[in-house]
């Protein structure tokens, strides 16, 4: 060997000797990079509806008593366990110890109490405010609660595992959605309006060691073809809930994983029930008529999607098949309209926000609508302009929604609800079958209540959609279905 090879070699072997052992080998990576389609208004799943806050907080930043997971299984969370009455309305949870918020205070059966009596409360805007107001909370000690339902609720112990239903430190309560406090494995570290949201790995946690990711930062892309540039380009990890547009170049591509994710999501075309000519149920009827529910399919969703009938998903407890009730059927609506006396053209609004499966989706339903003499004209709002005109102000005509809470037909029960609907008949029907313990008569009277829906013709019915996240192959523990809009950050990490 040369002398000047020889220095060389030794040079270098010196060096690697002073290098610390975990510079030789590369660590596994401990920041992920999720891309999300909306991003949320605030970070207080208790003060608004939107489902995207929960997709940064839910389970990361906030906890619930129980836990909701993949295949829809309730297991416990921040309770350790429940004892439940034979009639299903007492439930005794004990609490578990030595539980503390991200501000020091301790989690405990008074936060409880103070949490579930304010989402019930006279100034609460929980969009689950009526499930609340309906609960009794009792503290027995510090690591015990008693919780008393005024009504028998079968899924009650759901319920809990929801967003709506997260436990907050009382004194940080008021600033939740800029600065939230919970008991979670993260805490927010940034949030740049308009771009992301980064989420930092809190030490405090009780099982931090368990906790694999260092940072996640949530990214909001809602035009679909940059979705899918952020994606090729590494610029995120991973993409729940993606546009569907694009999906095939992923599944032949290594780099990538593919999940098709099941879900109890509603997609509709919500009509506003009090306004005139809406009000006739012949209207709604014929507007409903007039969608070809599979060229929605086909056209805004890929494919993806099976059509609805009503509100309630096949699989669910209770389903009955209500898809030919108001079929596709040109002819019929245009005679439905003749017969309630409406004048063609009419001229509807429908509103539009930044989901493709809503934008996509409303430019073939106003073609379609157009066939029977209704003029549907198109108005894209962002987010937050959907929430204030629409949910809070009920400023709309018509608009294409998804809805994903699994449980949720007790919002037909709502006379207040954006929706409009009202019916003695189905909040009879409705609090029957919630009080109806026995199985098979639940499940007799939860067809009824479809039925009723469908005959009601509340909505244009559309789909329940297959979502589909797209990863970097080595992203383990995402989600294989979603009974609940949620990113489960805690079960989350790199191979």
């Amino acid at each position: 060997m040369k002398r000047r090879d020889f220095a060389l070699r030794s040079a270098a072997i010196a060096t690697l000797g002073q290098l610390p052992l975990a510079s030789l080998a590369q660590s596994k990576k401990d920041t992920l990079t999720l891309g999300m389609t909306l991003e949320p208004t605030g970070l207080d799943p208790t003060a608004a509806a939107a489902s995207s806050i929960a997709e940064v907080t839910h389970y990361s930043i906030f906890e619930t008593l129980t836990k909701i997971n993949s295949d829809g299984s309730v297991t416990p969370l921040l309770a350790e366990k429940w004892e439940v009455s034979p009639d299903l309305r007492t439930y005794t949870f004990t609490l578990r110890k030595g539980v503390k918020f991200q501000n020091g205070e301790p989690f405990n059966a008074a936060a409880v109490k103070f949490s579930f009596d304010r989402a019930g409360g006279e100034k609460s805007t929980n969009k689950d405010k009526r499930t609340f107001a309906n609960m009794s909370t009792q503290v027995v000690d510090d690591s015990t609660v008693v919780v008393i339902n005024s009504e028998v609720d079968p899924d009650f112990l759901f319920l809990l595992g929801q967003a709506t239903a997260i436990i907050v430190e009382p004194k940080s309560a008021d600033t939740n959605a800029s600065k939230p406090v919970g008991t979670g494995p993260y805490k927010l570290d940034a949030w740049s309006k308009g771009s992301s949201a980064v989420l930092g790995k809190w030490d405090g946690y009780r099982n931090a060691a368990a906790i694999k990711l260092r940072k996640v930062t949530f990214k909001f892309i809602s035009e679909p073809a940059a979705q899918i540039a952020s994606l090729l380009a590494g610029d995120v990890d991973a993409f729940p809930r993606v546009t569907t547009r694009g999906i095939e170049q992923f599944k032949s591509n290594p780099k990538f994983q593919v999940v098709a994710n099941g879900s109890r999501a509603k997609t509709i075309l919500a009509i506003n029930n009090k306004k005139k000519p809406f009000d006739d149920v012949r209207v709604r009827r014929a507007i409903s008529m007039a969608i070809d529910r599979k060229a929605v399919i086909d056209g805004s969703f890929d494919g993806l999607g099976a059509p609805l009938g009503r509100h309630y998903v096949p699989g669910a407890f209770g389903y009955v098949d209500t898809t030919a009730v108001n079929a596709f059927n040109v002819d019929k609506a245009k005679a439905l309209l003749k017969e309630a006396g409406v004048t063609t053209p009419l001229e509807v609004s429908l509103i539009l926000p930044p989901p493709p499966y809503a934008r996509q989706g409303g430019e073939i339903i106003a073609a379609q609508l157009a066939k029977i003499g209704v003029v549907a004209k198109l108005q894209n709002v962002e987010w937050a302009q959907w929430l204030d005109g629409v949910y809070k102000n009920k400023n709309y005509d018509m608009t294409i929604i998804s809805h994903v809470e699994p449980f949720d037909l007790g919002n037909f029960a709502k006379s207040d609800y954006y929706w409009g609907y009202e019916s003695k008949k189905f909040n009879d029907l409705y609090t029957k079958s919630k009080n109806t313990l026995k199985p098979a008569d639940r499940a007799k009277l939860l067809g009824d209540v479809q039925r009723l829906l469908a005959e009601d013709c509340v909505h244009g019915f559309l789909y329940q959609p297959l979502w589909t996240t797209i990863s970097n192959k080595n992203v383990k523990g995402l989600w294989k279905d979603m009974p609940i809009f949620v990113n489960d950050l805690g079960a989350l990490s790199w191979s």
